[in-house]
Formats: C-alpha cells, sequence, structure tokens
C-alpha cells in the first residue's frame, strides 16, 4: 500500500507525484516546490488577435495535494510569481486568505481543519 497523501506538481508539460505519509509532509512538499516555481522565471503575457492575456491571467505551475478523507486542495502559482489557494477536487473553490497569510499557510488551516489525524 503506497502513502495516504500524494502532491501532484504540474509545470508546463512536466507532471511530477510526490507521495507523502502524513498531511503535514504533503502540505511541506506542496509549499517547497510552490516556492520554488514562483522564484523560477515568470510567464510572459499572451498575445491573441481578440485578447491578451497578462502574466497574473496565468497558470505557471499547479501544484495538488490528494488524500483521504476531505483533503483535496492546492495552489496555483500564476506567472507573476503571486499564489492562489484552493479546495476541492471536481469544482475548485478558492481560499480567502486572512490577515498575515499567504497561499500555502490559507491552504494549511483549511486542510488542518477538516483533519482526522491525531
Amino acid at each position: 500500500m503506497g502513502a495516504p497523501f500524494r502532491v501532484t506538481v504540474r509545470r508546463g508539460p512536466r507532471v511530477d507525484r510526490l507521495p507523502a505519509d502524513t498531511l503535514e509532509q504533503a502540505l511541506a512538499l506542496l509549499e517547497a516546490h510552490g516556492r520554488a516555481a514562483a522564484a523560477g522565471p515568470g510567464r510572459q503575457a499572451v498575445d491573441l488577435r481578440v485578447r491578451r492575456f497578462e502574466p497574473v491571467q496565468l497558470v505557471a505551475a499547479r501544484l495538488e495535494l490528494r488524500g483521504p478523507a476531505r483533503h483535496s486542495g492546492g495552489v496555483d502559482v500564476r506567472g507573476d510569481g503571486s499564489a492562489e489557494a484552493w479546495t476541492g477536487r471536481l469544482r475548485r473553490r478558492v481560499i480567502t486568505a486572512q490577515e498575515g497569510e499567504d497561499a500555502y499557510a490559507a491552504l494549511r488551516r483549511v486542510l488542518q481543519s477538516t483533519s482526522v489525524e491525531p
């Protein structure tokens, strides 16, 4: 039997699947890879004939955490290096960060509040 949690990191055509034994390990993996993606080269604006997409509108990396029960969520790292946390498997719901929180802290708060781990 494999690890109960899995972090999937999608960056361009590359997809990495990383196992984790606990929710805390999975969140740490997700944050480390997300911060590395934000520190890397950003995305350039995309000009189409009828519309222009700015870097903040483009997802440079998508990090997803899946686990047992209600543990499903992730972080989208935008082309300008900003990050947005979300929950859900089929329908993504954006997590509103509270004062002093970044996207990773907001995701950690929401997922740990539904935790069944001791």
